[in-house]
Parts: C-alpha cells; sequence; structure tokens
C-alpha cells in the first residue's frame, strides 16, 4: 500500500480572503531507481522515494502545495497532478513539452498550485516516455475542515492503486515497437498497491491483503494507473456504494462490479457486512488476461482458510456490453445544493473531433510502415520547447492555431473501412476565447481497429451530456443529451465504435492538453491541445512562470 508521507503544514499570507486560512503543504519528492522483486525476479524501476506506487499526497480543498522534484535519475522527467484543474498555473502542470521542459538529470523544480475548489480522489505519474508505468502515486483531497462528506461518513479510507508491471524495461519494450513498427508487449500483469497475483511458485509474491473490521463501512479509494488498460475491480461476495468518480461527487450507486478506465478514479463505500473469511479482490484487464489478485481478510480469520474466489470477467475488448453499458450509464452528478451542476446551455464552440488509429510508411520497419494514432486525421508532433512558454512568449513557430474544428476527412466512421489509412502530422491547437463554452463530439473510428479510448482533458473538469455507438447524428442524439446531472469527469471512454458528447467552460487561461490516457495511443500521437486566451485582467490570466522554470 502507498505509504502515507509527512507533510510539513506552514499558514502563512496568502491571496486569499482574510477569513480565509491559508494552507500550504511542502513535499520533497525524488525520483531514484529502486531495486524491486516481482515476479520472484529483481529490477530497478524509476520510483518517488523508493516507494511502488509513491508516496501519497495528503491535503485539503483549497490548499496550497509545494512539490519539490528532484530528479536523480538518468532519465529526463516531469510529474503531473492528475485531475488537478491548475487555475492559471499551467506551468505546474507537469506535462512535457506542453506546459514545461523535462526536468533534467541533476535538476529540480518546484511546482507551485492551489487546490481550488476540488476535493476528492486524484493521482500523479510521469508524464514523458513511458515512466509512468511504476512512477506514480495517489492525491487524497479532502474536503474544508468542518465540511462533511455527503454520505455517511466511512469508518476508515483505504487507497489502492491499481498498476501494471513489465519483467522487461518499460522503455525498451516501447523503443523496440517503435523501431520495428509493431505493437508493443502486453504487460506481464497487473498490480493491487505495488502487489501481483500471488502464486506458489514464486512464494515472495503473497498477494495484496485489505485486512476489515466486520460491520464496519470503508471507503476505497481506487485509482487506475496502468499505461494501458481498462480494468474490473470486484471483491467477492461484497456489493460497492459508488460516491464519486474523478474527485466529483455523484448520486450513490450500488453494484458489485466498477469499469476503471487508464486514468480514472473511483471512490467506493465498502460495508464489511460477512463477519468472518477471506475474500478475493480482482482487478481484471479489458484486454490482457493476466489479472491482479490480492484478499480482503477479516481480522480474526485464520490465515489458513481457504479464500473465497470468483470468476474474473474476460468482455469483448471492442464491443459494447450491457455489463459496460450500465455501469457507465449508472454514473450521475450529484446535482445538491451544496454541489449543483453548472454543465453550460449555450454552446460558443461546437466541436467534432474523430479518433482513432492510422499508419505511416517506416522504411526500418518489419512491414514497411508503422502504426500512428490520430485526432480529426491529425498525428501530434511533439515540439522541442513547451507549446506554453511559446503561447506566454509569443514565440513564433512552435505551434499553429488551425486545429479543425471539423474532420477534414469525412467517411462512414464506424462502417466501411477508408481506402487510405495515412494521416496527417503537426503541431496544431484549437484556440479558445477566455470563459467561452464548448460542446466536444468525440468519435470512433473504424480505420484499422475500433477501440474504446479513454479521453483526459488536462486543466479542466467537463460533463459528459451524452453518448451512443455508430456514427454521431447531430440532430437527433443531441435531443437525448442528459444537462440535468450528467456525470462530471476528468477522463472519460469513447464506446469502442461509438460517440461520446462532453461540454465544458473554458475559463482557464493557458495551454491544455487532451490525449488518450492508453499510452501507446499518446505514443502514437493520439493528443492535441486547446490554447485559453486570458480573459480581462490579473486575475483572467496566465500567472508569470515561476524562476526555476526546467529549460530545454
Amino acid at each position: 500500500m502507498a505509504t502515507w508521507i509527512r507533510v510539513v503544514v506552514l499558514v502563512m499570507a496568502c491571496l486569499l480572503p482574510a477569513s480565509a486560512e491559508c494552507v500550504v503543504r511542502q513535499y520533497n519528492f525524488d525520483v531514484v531507481m529502486k531495486n524491486t522483486t516481482k515476479l520472484c525476479s529483481t529490477k530497478p524501476i524509476v520510483t518517488i522515494n523508493g516507494k511502488f506506487p509513491g508516496p501519497t499526497i495528503i491535503a485539503r480543498e483549497d490548499d496550497i502545495l509545494l512539490i519539490r522534484v528532484n530528479n536523480r535519475v538518468n532519465y529526463n522527467v516531469t510529474i503531473h497532478w492528475h485531475g488537478v484543474k491548475q487555475f492559471r498555473t499551467g506551468w505546474a502542470d507537469g506535462t512535457a513539452y506542453i506546459t514545461q521542459c523535462p526536468i533534467q538529470p541533476g535538476e529540480s523544480y518546484v511546482h507551485n498550485f492551489t487546490l481550488t475548489g476540488q476535493r476528492g480522489t486524484l493521482f500523479y505519474h510521469a508524464h514523458i516516455f513511458w515512466l509512468r508505468a511504476t512512477l506514480h502515486g495517489a492525491i487524497v483531497i479532502l474536503p474544508k475542515g468542518g465540511v462533511p462528506y455527503p454520505f455517511p461518513k466511512p469508518r476508515e479510507e483505504k487507497v489502492i492503486v491499481l498498476a501494471e508491471w513489465w519483467k522487461s524495461d518499460v522503455e525498451a519494450v516501447i523503443n523496440e515497437a517503435l523501431q520495428t513498427g509493431l505493437t508493443p508487449n502486453r504487460s506481464d500483469t497487473q498490480t493491487i498497491n505495488g502487489y501481483a497475483e500471488p502464486t506458489s511458485s514464486c512464494p515472495s509474491e503473497r498477494g495484496y491483503t485489505l485486512q476489515v473490521e466486520p460491520g464496519r463501512t470503508y471507503m476505497l479509494r481506487v485509482i487506475n494507473a496502468a499505461l494501458n488498460e481498462f480494468l474490473y475491480f470486484k471483491i467477492a461476495g461484497h456489493d460497492f456504494t459508488v460516491v464519486e468518480v474523478d474527485a466529483s461527487y455523484t448520486k450513490p450507486y450500488k453494484t458489485d462490479t466498477v469499469l476503471i478506465a487508464s486514468g480514472q478514479t473511483t471512490n467506493l463505500l465498502l460495508t464489511t457486512n460477512l463477519g468472518t473469511g477471506k475474500f478475493m479482490i480482482s482487478a481484471s484487464p479489458f484486454k490482457n488476461k493476466k489479472i491482479a489478485t490480492g484478499t480482503l481478510h477479516y481480522i480474526g480469520t485464520p490465515n489458513d482458510t481457504a479464500t473465497i474466489v470468483l470468476t474474473p470477467i474476460w468482455p469483448s475488448e471492442n464491443t459494447s456490453t450491457p455489463l459496460v453499458d450500465n455501469i457507465t450509464d449508472a454514473l450521475r452528478s450529484l446535482n445538491s445544493k451544496e454541489y449543483p451542476v453548472t454543465v453550460p446551455l449555450k454552446i460558443d464552440h461546437s466541436l467534432f473531433f474523430t479518433i482513432g488509429l492510422g499508419t505511416m510508411p517506416c522504411p526500418t520497419c518489419t512491414i514497411g510502415n508503422r502504426a500512428v494514432a490520430h485526432i480529426n486525421n491529425i498525428t501530434f508532433d511533439s515540439p522541442t520547447i513547451s507549446l506554453l512558454q511559446a503561447h506566454y512568449f509569443n514565440i513564433k513557430g512552435v505551434y499553429t492555431d488551425d486545429f479543425p474544428a471539423n474532420p477534414p476527412n469525412q467517411f462512414d466512421y464506424t462502417g466501411t473501412q477508408p481506402a487510405n489509412p495515412q494521416t496527417m502530422h503537426g503541431t496544431r491547437v484549437y484556440r479558445l476565447p477566455y470563459n467561452s463554452t464548448v460542446q466536444l463530439v468525440l468519435q470512433d473510428t473504424i480505420r484499422l481497429a475500433l477501440e474504446s479510448h479513454p479521453m483526459h482533458l488536462h486543466g479542466f473538469s467537463f460533463y459528459a451530456v451524452g453518448s451512443g455507438l455508430g456514427n454521431f447524428n447531430p440532430i437527433k442524439d443531441p435531443k437525448k443529451f442528459n444537462l440535468v446531472d450528467p456525470v462530471e469527469r476528468n477522463t472519460i471512454s469513447v464506446p469502442a465504435g461509438g460517440w461520446l458528447a462532453i461540454r465544458f467552460r473554458a475559463d482557464n487561461p493557458g495551454v491544455w492538453f487532451m490525449h488518450c490516457h492508453i499510452e501507446v495511443h499518446t505514443t502514437w500521437g493520439m493528443e492535441m491541445a486547446f490554447v485559453v486566451d486570458n480573459g480581462n485582467g490579473p486575475n483572467e490570466s496566465v500567472l508569470p512562470p515561476p524562476h526555476d522554470l526546467p529549460k530545454c
């Protein structure tokens, strides 16, 4: 389990109302190599403070975080605070070549940001190369002091971080795939809080154990930090109540299974009402059949008691299933007086983005070409300095602001394969005026394969107002949008062979990345950026860059 680390709490003057208490929480993150044993083999991995998963950040809503990241490895590093909105502090977002240049070996960078109006479960991870396979950890944002949860207070809270594990070096895995043009190898297993599946052939792998008392209610803060996998989470014999996703409260929803895409978080209430026994915990992937399991162990149950097992879920990887649809459709925003829904009703920018895979010529590759990914048929080319620097200092030639609002190539997106699978390339952004409202329809395409894509938008949370299978119909489908209590997220899956509509208000100036959170698809170029212009005055403008901003 992630280790709770000690923080230094300082109360100091800050730009808050005079009656507000400004709490600054300071953390020191050393990025170091650590030898770790998994599957009866030992290899060095990149970690925060030598821990896998990394230490948990604990703070409260509206706290200021000062996190010094010291790069003590031979890789360039950035740390992204996934889901933190970073109001006017895009310099702290931690996205390589989007909001900052990487922290080079031997260098340090202090991330300075405020958790403005946020509470719940988020996480941090490396946002360069495939380092987030092991470089990640939880962020727990508690409500303001004296503010209760909008559900019964749990007796105890547990952080559960789900991830993947490769026996080989993950950087070697992706580099080989890029050189050969082939799909990278899947992970060797999944992990729960750093533990792989217990196995008799590898006694050191005892698996994760969740010790519980009978008759209690626990809140499980579940994070999917896996690089490339959707994960089903279950505990044999027990049900959950979903109360939050992506740090946004939901209407309580009871289920025995949750599906968590890469980059998503889900808070679950678990009542330990069986009194005694041992029960399997399972994190089973959407595609890869190498699962992670652990044990829920009622305190007082003898260790030699047989564990009640469950059957992992193996749905088809490219089709919608009733289980997936039910989990997705059941999520609704709480929409209470204290936590109202503010979904935009009047839209200034109506965007339609196709997403999917494609190919590009590759003379050195095994089959003469390699896979790429795209948004609106554009495969993103990473710049050599950060987009935010280019935007703030008006540096020409780094990007163009002509990202298309609609697909330049139109076809039957979920029907017949298009004749030409190749994509265009470029570093193109879409520009939004400050405080403008956006409706974005994301459409999966059949080019090469229909596939579900968990899309993550930095700098904002958004409302998922509608989804469906097949091609989006701009006349009929908007009539079915949920504008009353749609779920609010920062990462959401576009259905395989379908579409998804989101809405948000562009009230955060800066440069904000949007990409598929399946890491191989990001590597292949399924990414773009929004530039949100400054508004009126300093309170609606990007803050100046810090003095220690890394240089390229």
